[in-house]
């Protein structure tokens, strides 16, 4: 079998992980993430037209002059159909929405439809926004234990710092391109962190069992063999959850593009962070036969 030398690289990939996951941080806190209606709370509709009135500047100057606070439209999809959220909510009112299609029936015309239309309040959202902190904290807590009680601490510390790894360049990148997150990105994210430990795992088993086996091989090398040794389940695993993935951004329509997008990031990074994280780490620790004997014992 033909070695490939990932090994040689550890230290340039180590140190662009690094500047990512820097400038991932700086997005977070100077720019911060664009939170959708189930966190930030308002009212999202979903708005079909004609193409006759499906200029978005006539459709934004019509809710604007509503008092709903502030609007923000969007095409979605088609050219003709457009996503349109403000803050104010519905309230007690329950001709909140009749008024409204009133009011863009004026303004517009009347060939248009309200084909989705959803109401989250201040509280609930901030209990979603919670819910998916904790949701998401506690899976991390979870793979901590888990790699902790399954392999040696210097496992554990570099499977974690990879999780990390993935989820806020994930996160970062969502905030650079100024991409929603909902419920559906949370599960995402969730999905992701999943994803990478399993891949992480699988390599560091097949790391371990080396260790064992072969006590004159550096650890340098030895990680490197191991890649080797599990890249086609590697590579099999990650082609196929991105051709899915990639089906279903592409043909799943806009409700779908987000997670799906979410997703593919996942995978790339959680493949990318197994092989270029996890793996550096242990040599950065130095792991070796004498860590596994001693751990066994």
């Amino acid at each position: 079998m033909q070695i490939i030398s990932f090994n040689r690289y550890y230290k340039s990939f180590s140190i662009l992980s690094i500047i990512l996951i820097i400038l991932s941080i700086c997005l977070l806190i100077f720019k911060g993430l664009n939170f959708g209606v189930d966190f930030k709370g308002g009212t999202l509709i979903e708005l079909r037209t004609s193409k006759n009135n499906s200029n978005i500047k006539l459709i934004r100057d019509a809710f604007n002059q509503m008092n709903l606070g502030n609007v923000n439209v969007k095409q979605f999809g088609n050219e003709t159909d457009f996503i349109v959220k403000f803050d104010k909510k519905n309230s007690n009112d329950s001709n909140f929405i009749k008024n409204i299609k009133n009011k863009l029936s004026s303004s517009i015309g009347n060939d248009f439809n309200f084909r989705r239309v959803e109401n989250v309040g201040p509280k609930v959202s901030s209990e979603l926004l919670k819910s998916g902190i904790i949701a998401i904290a506690l899976s991390l807590a979870a793979m901590l234990f888990y790699i902790w009680v399954r392999f040696e601490w210097q496992f554990s510390i570099g499977a974690i710092l990879a999780l990390f790894h993935d989820v806020i360049i994930t996160l970062g990148l969502f905030s650079l391109f100024n991409l929603e997150i909902n419920l559906s990105i949370v599960a995402a994210v969730l999905t992701i962190v999943g994803y990478s430990m399993n891949d992480t795992v699988v390599i560091y088993d097949r790391v371990r069992e080396n260790l064992k086996k072969h006590a004159n091989i550096k650890i340098f090398d030895l990680t490197n063999i191991s890649i080797n040794e599990t890249l086609s389940r590697t590579v099999i695993t990650s082609a196929t959850t991105l051709l899915a993935l990639i089906s279903i951004y592409v043909f799943g329509g806009e409700i779908l593009k987000g997670f799906s997008f979410a997703m593919i990031l996942g995978v790339i990074f959680g493949t990318y962070s197994s092989i270029y994280i996890a793996n550096p780490l242990l040599v950065t620790l130095k792991v070796s036969q004498k860590t596994i004997i001693k751990e066994d014992n």
